[in-house]
């Protein structure tokens, strides 16, 4: 069976930590944010994490076996 290729669009967007977990940016933070309150934008900056088998969608999506 052939090697399994990194999806490069989720290499760019998703980090997978030393424990495993899946930490994913906030959506709405590139544009139009004069409108939005600053306590809005300030958690926007923050990185969420993904649970369930989305996570393990997104880790076999960057070429691990697991």
């Amino acid at each position: 069976m052939p090697k399994l290729k990194t999806h490069k669009g989720v290499k760019k967007r998703i980090k997978v930590t030393r424990k495993g977990k899946v930490l994913r940016g906030r959506a709405g933070k590139s544009h139009l944010l004069a409108k939005k309150r600053g306590k809005r934008r300030r958690q926007l900056r923050k990185t969420r994490e993904v649970l369930g088998r989305p996570a393990k969608k997104l880790v076999r999506l960057l070429g691990s076996k697991s």
